[in-house]
């Protein structure tokens, strides 16, 4: 490890974090717009060229507004509470793979040769990504907690209470439903489970090795009913409707963060879509083949772009386009996460806990034993 290793390390996590932080007002305004075009309506249109400087008005008006803490309140705990919302989020999507790994050649500096090195496009990799990734992002309950007790408010804290109980009824089977897969796949890192996906469909059963050519080798195929159960219950970890019961403003004025206004509100507002961008991430790489495209290779584009430009350019072009690959795939359950909010009404909460608990967790438990057997007797 050297100077220049630990520099483009540097940079490289800047880079995510502010990839990260960048999506969150143009989420925003995908929301707004989007929601607009489900209710046939125009959205956000005046400030900017199809309303996108409407983000940065609120931003300004965010700064601008007034400081403000309950006066029956517990001002530490009042402030922490945004910043843990932040910190989950940011750091789980930094230990997701987001492209091919970057490889920069020898060169010389300050008089001696550097290099070559191979980085992988994600903050860090510990090998355990799928366990670490669950991990941290379960903390964001934390803030949901410390929002409601550091408020003083009842309604903050009976909204605190029932997303802390909502979280902890579909963490069970958001975590069996990955289960089938790391099964099938043998390891907790990203890494290799991308690596796996690579190519045509393929799968052993016996000494026989079965391939259909028409379909990439991505884990959806293998554990649907695993991909479905995650799916719906990331909306459940993530507040989001129809499972946005800690923010019924009908029921608890505007749920956990009723006494929040400003930067404040905003960090929770950034904190929701983290996890989301995290949820549609894990979706991404464990069910829908991470930044592989169908049928093309990184060794075949490379050589592809090779024909007809600069090896050291054709690098930078085929890391940015499986990039673009993994980033599309994103953006379109991005979009599912809008497209439900204004499609579902939302549940009762008698309805949301016996769909935890009487329904996914079954079933989840179904496909982990399901799967389980199948690789016992196919093997």
């Amino acid at each position: 490890m050297d100077f220049f290793y630990i520099f483009f390390q540097v940079i490289k996590m800047l880079v995510i974090f502010l990839l990260m932080v960048t999506m969150v007002p143009l989420l925003v305004w995908v929301e707004r717009r989007g929601s607009a075009f489900i209710q046939n309506r125009l959205g956000p249109n005046r400030v900017g060229p199809l309303g996108l400087l409407q983000l940065l008005a609120d931003a300004v008006k965010f700064f601008f507004k007034e400081e403000f803490v309950p006066k029956n309140g517990y001002k530490t705990i009042f402030y922490l509470a945004p910043i843990v919302a932040l910190i989950p989020g940011a750091i789980a999507f930094g230990a997701i793979p987001l492209g091919i790994p970057l490889d920069i050649g020898a060169f010389n500096a300050f008089g001696q040769t550097w290099g070559p090195y191979n980085l992988g496009f994600q903050s860090f990799e510990l090998g355990i990504g799928v366990v670490f990734v669950l991990a941290v992002a379960s903390l964001g309950g934390y803030s949901l907690l410390l929002a409601g007790w550091g408020s003083g408010n009842k309604y903050s804290m009976m909204g605190a209470l029932r997303a802390c109980a909502q979280m902890i009824s579909y963490e069970l089977a958001l975590g069996l439903s990955l289960v089938g897969i790391l099964l099938i796949y043998g390891t907790f890192s990203f890494n290799d489970i991308v690596n796996m996906q690579e190519g045509p469909l393929n799968f052993s059963i016996g000494q026989k090795d079965i391939v259909i050519g028409f379909l990439p080798n991505w884990g959806i195929f293998f554990q649907p009913l695993g991909a479905i159960l995650f799916f719906v219950a990331t909306f459940a970890e993530t507040n989001r409707a129809p499972f946005d019961l800690p923010e019924a403003e009908a029921e608890l004025v505007a749920g956990f963060h009723t006494e929040y206004g400003g930067l404040k509100m905003l960090l929770f507002f950034i904190g929701e879509y983290g996890h989301m961008m995290v949820a549609s991430a894990l979706m991404t790489t464990l069910f829908f083949g991470s930044y592989h495209i169908p049928f093309v290779t990184p060794d075949g584009l490379l050589s592809f772009l090779n024909s007809f430009m600069g090896a050291g350019f054709a690098k930078w072009i085929q890391f940015l386009i499986f990039h673009i690959s993994f980033m599309l795939k994103v953006i379109f359950f991005l979009w599912v996460f809008v497209w439900v909010r204004w499609t579902v009404p939302r549940f009762r909460y008698d309805q949301l806990m016996d769909l935890g608990w009487k329904k996914m967790l079954p079933w989840a438990l179904f496909n982990t034993v399901v799967t389980a057997v199948a690789m016992l007797l196919l093997a």
